[in-house]
Formats: C-alpha cells, structure tokens, sequence
C-alpha cells in the first residue's frame, strides 16, 4: 500500500478536525450560558428559557435533513463554506435586542448553519480518511468534539462570572471567524469518477436519509437518549446527591476517558470490526449509569463519569464509522447526516421525554432505567448491524 494512502495526520484532516472543534466548542458554551442570559436579559421562565436552549438542536435537526440531501450536488467543501459563513453571520444576530422572539429564531437559525457545516465536516472528514483506518480516523475526528465538550462548558461559565454576555457573543464571533479562515486551506479530494452523483428527484424518504446507514442510527438514538439523561441532569442530581463541586469535573473526566481509549478502541474496530467495540461498550456504560444512581460521595460519580465515557463516548464514535463504512462513496453526505439526525434526537429530545418519567421516578431511578435501557440496546445492535457483521466476519474466516 502507498504510504501517503495510508496516512491519516494530514493537513486536511488536522484542519477539518480543528473546524469542528470550533463549532462544537461555540456550541456548547452558549447551551450553558444562554439560558442564564434569557432570564436575566428577558426575565425570561424557566421553561421559555429551555425552549430558547432546546431549539438549537432542532434547528440542527433541521439543517442536516435539508443539507444531506443536496450536500453532493452543491458540493463538498462548497457546503462547508456556506455552512461556515451564514453561521458566523447568524452569531451577529445575539447582538440584537429584539425580544424573546428574536432570541429564538437567532437560535434556530444558528443551529440549522450548524447543522449544515459540520455534516460537511464530517462527510470530508470520512472521504479524506484512507478506507482501512476509517474506524481509528473517525474516533480521533470525534475527539476534537470530546475536547470541546468539557472546555466549551468551562469557557461558558467562566466567562458568564468575570464578563458580559456581550463579550461572551464577540468570543463565538471571533471563534466563528477563525474557523472560516482556517477552512479555505481544506483540500478536498473529487469523488472517483466513476461514481455519479445522484440526482435530487422527489421527496422519498431515501433523498433525506441513507437506508444503509438507518439501522446503526437507531442504535445511536437508543444510546444517545440513556446519555441525554446525563448531559441534562447532571446538576440537578448533584444538587439532590450535595455533590456540586464534583460534579463541575464530570465531564472533564468523561472528556479524558474517550481522549485515553478512541485512540485504542478506533484501531481495534478497524482490525477486528465494530462489534469488539461496541457490546463492551454497552455494558461498561450500563455500569456506569447504574453507578450513578447509588453516588454518596465524590469518587463513585467521577468514577462513573469515567465508565460513561468509555461507554458512550466510544460507541458514538464507532457508529459513526459503521454508518460511512457502509455507505457508498457518493452517498456518504447523507450517511453522515443520518446519523447525526439520529444522535441529535436522543440529545435533544430525550430531555424533555425524560422529564415527565423524573417526578414520578427521580433522579436515582431514573439512572437505573437509563442503565437497564443501555443493556437492552445490545439486542437492539444485535439485530440492527451486530449479527450481520458476525456473519460478515465468519464468512471472510471461511474463505481464508
């Protein structure tokens, strides 16, 4: 094999796996500070001010059903671009009092050219990648949004104690400019020739969504439900639990798991195939999320940040992989989007599903729901991609 086929630190990928870690970091310092700065700005309720945090992720929704669609026909880097501009743009509009309402067309909007720009990332990212280092590439890609989870979130609060919200707004812009910069060095390799482009005819289903990549985007929408229920009601359970301060280092010990094991658990999928990865991974984040359910003190709910990260955080990375790996070249775009369709979903809607089970549950119980659902996805991945990958396997096994 060519060397230079083979390798995967390339310009292109370190500048592409940098955008994304712009994005998502902008991303996740306005979720925590926005809310904060939608009660304070338009003495706003507290359920106004989680539909001002939640439409994000619907306008993402949004922008990635409509750009998965046409991603290959605009063009690949073309759509970066467009993604990349119109969001930098869209950051100007926080600069604006116009009430609650502009608030919340701000936020939809900015999330739809999110949406748009990083199912780009990730479909250049996945093209450049060499085929045979698809897992391993796609878990350090993914890294650079493991990163941002746990500095965006400090960013965003630190700044939201020493400064203004208008001053947190000119940081996105600047980041927002930065990442538009660095993207005009990209270089994205043309399709093989001998791959058409598919015409964008209709509104059938397969237009907005990869048929291939559904049934491991199910998968990703079971797992990202039982980690929703983490990502949003961490503090509220520390607060219950009186464990406040050790909870504002929960993602940062989940963040260093995945950054430990991706780079181990990517090469192992590339070698022995996803579902070495994958069922481990559903257990250990089973144990972790029941873990969380019985913290008394600061140890046992590091410890099962620590688990959750080795879990979901490598499941999310190996999903990925599967859904581009069993894709064709010319639909990887909407492969890419799929699943990120799937993954949003959990993220953003598992919240507000879940918040008619904890008055009746509670925290603690709930946890264990989420453990128990965890556990019940391994059927759920068995027949979805488990079992025909196994049968993949043992038929190459039978010819060698």
């Amino acid at each position: 094999m060519n060397t230079s086929e083979s390798k995967l630190w390339t310009k292109d990928f370190i500048v592409v796996s940098s955008v994304n870690f712009l994005l998502t970091l902008i991303f996740y310092l306005l979720m925590v500070t926005i809310a904060v700065y939608t009660v304070d700005e338009y003495d706003a309720s507290t359920s106004e001010a989680g539909l001002v945090t939640g439409i994000f992720i619907i306008g993402t929704l949004i922008g990635r059903l409509f750009i998965g669609r046409f991603i290959d026909s605009i063009g690949r880097k073309r759509t970066l671009f467009i993604g990349l501009i119109f969001f930098t743009l869209s950051t100007l509009l926080y600069f604006v009092n116009g009430g609650i309402t502009l608030l919340l067309v701000t936020r939809l909007i900015h999330g739809t050219t999110l949406g748009i720009a990083s199912t780009a990332t990730g479909t250049i990212v996945a093209q450049i990648i060499p085929g045979k280092r698809k897992g391993e590439g796609i878990g350090y890609y993914s890294m650079s949004a493991t990163l941002a989870t746990a500095i965006g979130p400090f960013i965003g609060i630190y700044m939201s104690q020493h400064t203004t919200f208008q001053m947190i707004f000119s940081f996105c812009l600047i980041l927002g400019i930065i990442s538009l910069l660095i993207a005009f060095i990209v270089q994205v390799p043309p399709l093989d020739g001998s791959v058409k482009t598919p015409q964008v005819k209709g509104f059938a289903v397969s237009s907005f969504v990869e048929p291939k990549a559904l049934p491991i985007a199910l998968v990703t929408l079971a797992v990202a439900l039982c980690y929703s229920s983490v990502l949003s009601f961490i503090n509220f359970y520390a607060i219950e639990v009186h464990l406040v301060d050790a909870a504002s280092f929960f993602f940062i010990v989940y963040a260093i798991a995945v950054l430990l094991s991706r780079p181990f658990t990517g090469r192992l999928m590339d070698v022995k195939g996803a579902n070495y990865v994958m069922y481990p991974a559903f257990i250990v984040l089973a144990a972790g999320l029941l873990l969380l359910s019985t913290v008394s003190n600061s140890v046992t709910l590091l410890l099962a940040g620590v688990l959750i990260g080795l879990g979901f955080g490598n499941m999310q990375s190996a999903t990925q992989a599967v859904a581009v790996k069993l894709t064709p070249p010319h639909r990887m775009g909407l492969a890419t989007s799929t699943f990120f369709i799937f993954l949003d979903a959990g993220l953003g809607f598992g919240p507000y599903v879940l918040g008619f089970i904890i008055p009746v549950t509670g925290y603690s119980t709930l946890y264990i729901i989420m453990g128990v659902l965890s556990l019940a996805s391994i059927v759920l991945y068995y027949f979805m991609h488990g079992k025909k990958e196994h049968a993949g396997k043992a038929d190459m096994n039978a010819l060698t």
